[in-house]
């Protein structure tokens, strides 16, 4: 059997460095460069491994500086609008998806801004319904560059995580920014979510990027309220100043 992608190695040994307190909670963990040299390799692998465990929640930050490894981190912690099958599991819950499209297409004018390519260039789009023990629990609507993109056409995506998949498959998903409010259910969502037209759906749009800025991702989640509540708090990092009061902070999560 072939060794894993190093990649993968280093990103389990970044892991194990979290978990036995080498790298503590709170603090800087060393800088790209650094690791490099520990592990003579060059960046692409130091940088792919650092974003798995950026998408897993493990740490933040990093665009330029050493990241931070996060505090009170589970073991088995999960970026929490990152990857809902990886949340559910953790919280014993059983995820499933169905999917209602998976297809090359060309991009629209208002997807072209968000991907930031040029309209009507080819891109990836990926419908599922998500469940929670069987119950719909969001739809999911994802696009993606078409570099990005031809990856998932090998993917099955009733199979379980986008996320996970990428990856594995050395996808650099450096960071996200998330957009969250709330919509009217379309007759699609209605549908799909067995809820009357108009109800209200709590929506989350993300949009992801690599290492070097440039988007890979656009999606839009609409939650089903009472089955899912998504929560986002903040964590202060550096000590605040004498004459100044901490924030109180926990990890960003999802609730069910």
């Amino acid at each position: 059997m072939s060794a894993a992608p190093l990649h993968q190695r280093l990103a389990t040994e970044f892991r194990a460095r979290i978990a036995s307190g080498r790298w503590p909670e709170g603090e800087q963990a060393p800088s790209e460069a650094l690791l490099c040299e520990e592990f003579g390799t060059s960046r692409g692998p130091v940088r792919q491994a650092l974003a798995t465990l950026r998408a897993e929640g493990l740490i933040v930050g990093g665009q330029g500086r050493s990241p931070i490894v996060r505090r009170n981190v589970p073991s088995h912690s999960a970026s929490a609008l990152g990857s809902f099958t990886a949340w559910a599991r953790e919280q014993g819950r059983e995820p499933g998806q169905r999917t209602t499209l998976q297809a090359r297409v060309p991009a629209t004018a208002d997807i072209a801004e968000r991907l930031q390519v040029d309209p009507g260039e080819p891109v990836l789009e990926l419908r599922r319904v998500r469940t929670l023990d069987g119950t719909p629990a969001l739809c999911e609507t994802m696009y993606f560059v078409w570099a990005l993109g031809r990856r998932l056409m090998e993917f099955d995506p009733d199979s379980g995580s986008v996320n996970r998949f990428l990856l594995d498959a050395g996808a650099d998903l450096y960071a996200s920014t998330h957009r969250i409010d709330a919509v009217a259910a379309s007759a699609e969502d209605a549908a799909q979510l067995g809820l009357p037209e108009g109800a209200p759906l709590l929506r989350v749009r993300r949009t992801t990027t690599d290492a070097a800025g440039d988007v890979v991702e656009y999606s839009e989640d609409r939650y089903v309220p009472g089955v899912t509540t998504v929560i986002v708090e903040n964590r202060l990092f550096a000590a605040p100043p004498a004459n100044q009061p901490a924030l109180r902070s926990v990890p960003v999560r999802r609730d069910a």
